[in-house]
């Protein structure tokens, strides 16, 4: 018997859902105080939140230091992260998340978790296990290591 969809439509479900989950995490963080971030700057952040200078961000990335460079400016203009000097080599400059940075990627978290349990309401708790173990499956569970270089963040 043949699909009701065809295989092109997989894609554009996966990217409609995840449109639609990001979309509510940032409606809900502008409300908490985070206007600006977007999702580039979540991904971004949370590589800046493992440590390490601005190239180790673009390797992170999967961007050119330049790249990398032009969102720390960024993020730093808008109070989430800092240029630290390195407690490793004090020839190199190490980018930290500020106390609005964490606080940021913790909301983040939070917000994510309701939005899971917003859907699981929706389509039930055993429908929601069997989506995020089959995407597990599928995809793997080192997903933003994968994704994040893919993007071009």
């Amino acid at each position: 018997m043949p699909p009701e969809r065809p295989g092109n439509a997989l894609p554009f479900l996966l990217l409609t859902s995840f449109r639609v989950l990001i979309d509510e995490l940032h409606a809900r963080l502008a409300e908490m105080g985070h206007p600006d971030l977007r999702p580039a700057h979540g991904f971004a952040m949370q590589m800046i939140s493992r440590g390490g200078s601005i190239s180790d961000l673009g390797r992170r990335l999967g961007v050119s230091k330049q790249a990398a460079s032009k969102t720390v400016a960024g993020l730093e203009k808008l109070g989430y992260v800092e240029r630290r000097p390195s407690a490793l080599d004090q020839r190199q400059i190490d980018v930290a998340l500020t106390a609005r940075g964490v606080e940021a990627l913790t909301a983040s978290g939070e917000i994510l978790n309701q939005l899971r349990d917003e859907w699981a309401d929706t389509v039930g708790e055993q429908e929601m296990l069997l989506v995020e173990d089959v995407l597990a499956r599928l995809g793997g569970f080192d997903g933003l290591d994968r994704f994040v270089g893919w993007l071009g963040a």
